[in-house]
């Protein structure tokens, strides 16, 4: 133990310099007295300090004893603090002798500091500025919605027809029951399409947001992994879904752990950026929440203690999305029947059951496997896979699958994938025997792909702010052995002020010819865009291009399009749209000088909830409708942007809400009147997948009046004078000249209060009832009571 206290506190003498100065100004002495033969003794006294541990305080004044050299601290107030003692230590500690802790006394600010070994501190965790959204539970209210879509084609060369896309929608807390279909009407005998209603998808889906599992009765599509497939069925559906849970992360993130000397402020910089600056107590941390970020980078960790001196840290570092965080699992069940001809029959489903079924989990945060397995009549498909990353050099990936349907099949793939800010490259080769089948091919019959190689890259090869440049080649050889190679590159640039380049070039490998694309982009005004170019064939033509389009403003209005295209066979297009606040249209002309085709199009929805019907805009996920209790003319605000006012009934509705995310919603008092009330005027909601909910924000306007009131003798009353209302009970006090002022007035009210002799006094008065703003009454004199 080190102890440097060095002399014994001056402030202990202070009180005893002025006993003694006192005693000698209160008596006349003829001569000086004879100095005392000793100072009292202090050897035992109590201080109040506050205690710092390795440069950190919390500020708390606690009683500390000095005896003898020594500082005595309760052993309660010591473990608060961090210091290591056994279990049996009780009361008053001496810690000028406790081993790997410093002592040291400061009488300029009446602490006593302690610094102790870093690894007694407890950790921190220290935000690194990524998004953090707060966990507001999602909600749901009953409601019905009904989505819709007409359109209407007019082609100069066949028949009129007109189809009409719809969806019933059912959702409360308990889920949500939807059915989807279109029905298809045609003025001729057009064989491209049948008749009437088709049915495309009916189930009904439940969330379970705080477990993040979602539960699906009736059609459905089950999940796959990057290395199987995806099938249409009838049955039932278990599923991890982290989208019920924006705030968790699923992928591993960057951590940094270190460690404080003294107090500091930490800095964070990704990639050259900085990302967040919080503030760090003396001991170890741990750097978590860092920005979502994916492939390699660099972070560099600053930390600046009081004196300004900076201690900064360096690290390299590589994110993949493709792994699951530690610990952290994901699946997939379905299990049913297979459905067939989808959009083409109602209710076409294989006879035989079959299941689907996927799961991974992250064993590291380097490491994710996964499985997957198929079962129908006479197949069965087995596989395992796995995901890791290769230091900061990328992300690997391995599968291999079995199935067994009369003959024995494998497929293998492998993948690599690497990404940074300069560039990204992926790399992907799978291959099948000629046997191998999964419930795809049981649905088409058919056979998959025996091998493919694919491989994308793209750079900013001129250097940041020149222009993205991408490579893709893509080789696939049929189940017949035949073979398709396909090559694409691409480039494009910003020039100015918006304006943009894009080049691509795509080449059939094996094959003649090639197609190639020009096409410069230029905005103009708040909303539209200039684009022109030219476009290569591969058989050689050649095709000038132009357009001049501008896009319906979100809070509504119009927008248009209209294009030109030269060459052998010249081409125009021309639309005119219109957004509302209820619903979209649109109507327009395109084709060529021998076959020109006239369309409409209206779309939008309607919704039941909350006793009202409530057209809109098209609605695909979520929706609020606001309610102020009848109060009309309020304007709500959906994350800090204006949506509109209340109608007449107090409703207003939100409809472009994304659904888990807990999204900021207001109303805006400043345009109200002075005598309304509104107790709640914001709020952070959740709303749940596909469905709505209301949110009440009460307002409702109150008669107000400032009153003038004398007493029995005309003269203004006292400042201060309690006054009471007898209807309501509210009360308040008397201003200058006699002013008070009350809320929540009726049409009758009665006020009370005693005057300065003690006497009770009775005001009464009216207020009409289309009385809307604030009254000012008066002055009304007071009558004596009993």
């Amino acid at each position: 133990m080190k102890c440097k206290s060095g002399a014994f506190p001056l402030l202990i003498y202070a009180p005893f310099a002025l006993f003694y100065s006192a005693t000698i100004l209160a008596e006349e002495y003829t001569d000086l007295p004879a100095p005392p033969s000793a100072m009292p003794s202090l050897s035992d006294a109590v201080y109040y300090l506050t205690i710092s541990v390795n440069g950190q305080s919390d500020n708390q004044v606690v009683p500390i004893t000095y005896r003898d050299g020594s500082y005595y601290v309760e052993a309660a107030t010591l473990r608060q603090n961090h210091i290591r003692l056994s279990e049996q230590s009780v009361g008053q500690i001496n810690i000028s002798i406790l081993s790997d802790v410093t002592v040291d006394y400061d009488q300029t600010i009446q602490q006593l500091k302690l610094t102790v070994p870093m690894h007694w501190l407890p950790e921190q965790s220290v935000d690194g500025g990524g998004q953090d959204p707060a966990r507001v539970p999602a909600r749901s209210s009953p409601g019905l919605l009904f989505n819709y879509n007409l359109y209407y084609t007019s082609p100069r060369s066949s028949s009129d027809s007109l189809s009409s896309w719809m969806e019933q929608r059912f959702f409360s807390s308990y889920g949500t029951l939807s059915n989807t279909g279109l029905y298809y009407f045609t003025s001729g005998n057009s064989t491209s399409q049948q008749e009437g209603y088709q049915r495309f998808d009916t189930y009904w889906r439940y969330n379970d947001n705080e477990r993040m599992i979602t539960y699906q009765v009736g059609d459905l599509i089950s999940n796959s992994l990057t290395w199987s497939n995806s099938v249409r069925m009838g049955g039932l559906r278990i599923a991890r879904n982290f989208g019920l849970r924006p705030d968790i992360v699923t992928y591993p993130m960057l951590q940094y752990t270190g460690t404080a000397a003294v107090p500091s402020t930490l800095d964070l910089f990704i990639n050259g950026y900085k990302a967040n600056s919080t503030s760090l107590n003396a001991g170890p941390f741990t750097l978590t929440n860092t920005p979502y970020l994916n492939g390699a980078g660099e972070a560099t960790v600053i930390t600046t203690d009081a004196q300004g001196r900076q201690i900064s840290t360096t690290i390299p570092f590589y994110v993949s999305n493709a792994l699951l965080r530690e610990g952290l699992s994901d699946f997939d069940l379905s299990v049913g029947v297979l459905r067939q001809d989808y959009g083409v029959q109602n209710n076409s489903y294989t006879d035989d059951p079959a299941v689907s079924g996927i799961y991974r989990y992250g064993l590291t945060n380097k490491l994710t496997v996964s499985a997957h397995g198929e079962a129908i009549q006479d197949l069965y498909l087995l596989g395992a896979g796995v995901d890791f990353t290769v230091g900061r050099w990328g992300t690997l990936s391995s599968s291999y699958s079995q199935s067994e349907k009369e003959a024995t099949g494998h497929q293998y793939t492998t993948g690599y994938s690497y990404y940074s800010s300069a560039f990204g490259l992926s790399v992907q080769h799978t291959k099948r025997s000629e046997t191998y089948r999964d419930l795809t091919a049981v649905l088409t019959e058919g056979r998959l792909s025996r091998e493919s190689y694919q491989a994308t890259l793209s750079s900013q090869l001129f250097g940041e702010g020149n222009g993205s440049f991408g490579v893709g080649y893509f080789d696939i050889r049929a189940y017949d052995s035949t073979r398709t190679r396909l090559l694409n590159l691409s480039f494009s640039r910003q020039v100015w002020q918006g304006s943009s380049i894009y080049l691509a070039f795509n080449k059939a490998l094996g094959e003649n010819g090639y197609s190639a694309q020009l096409q410069f982009v230029m905005p103009f005004g708040r909303n539209g865009s200039i684009n022109a170019g030219v476009q290569r064939e591969s058989n050689g033509d050649y095709s000038p291009r132009v357009g001049v389009n501008r896009t319906a403003p979100t809070e509504g209005g119009f927008g248009w399009n209209t294009a030109y295209g030269a060459g052998r066979t010249p081409y125009h297009q021309g639309s005119l749209n219109w957004r509302g606040p209820y619903a979209t249209m649109a109507g327009g002309t395109y084709g060529n000088e021998g076959d020109t085709t006239q369309w409409g199009e209206l779309s939008g929805s309607l919704i039941y909830m909350n006793g009202g019907l409530f057209p809109s805009n098209r609605i695909n996920d979520a929706f609020i409708v606001v309610d102020t209790e009848g109060y009309p003319d309020v304007p709500v605000k959906y994350e800090n942007q204006l949506v509109g006012k209340t109608n007449k009934r107090g409703h207003l509705l939100v409809p472009w809400v994304v659904s888990n995310y807990p999204a900021k919603l207001e109303i805006d008092t400043l345009q109200l009147p002075a005598n309304v009330t509104t107790p709640q005027v914001e709020s952070r909601v959740s709303v749940k997948e596909g469905s709505g909910t209301i949110v009440k924000f009460p307002v409702h306007a109150v008669r107000s009046a400032n009153i003038r009131l004398l007493n029995t003798e005309g003269n203004p009353l006292t400042l201060g004078t309690w006054i009471t209302n007898e209807i309501s009970g509210d009360t308040t006090i008397s201003g200058y000249d006699g002013l008070a002022y009350f809320a929540n007035l009726g049409t009758v009210n009665r006020l009370r209060f005693k005057q300065e002799d003690g006497r009770l006094c009775r005001v009464e008065f009216s207020l009409p009832e289309s009385q809307t703003m604030m009254a000012t009454i008066g002055p009304l004199t007071c009558q004596m009571t009993d």
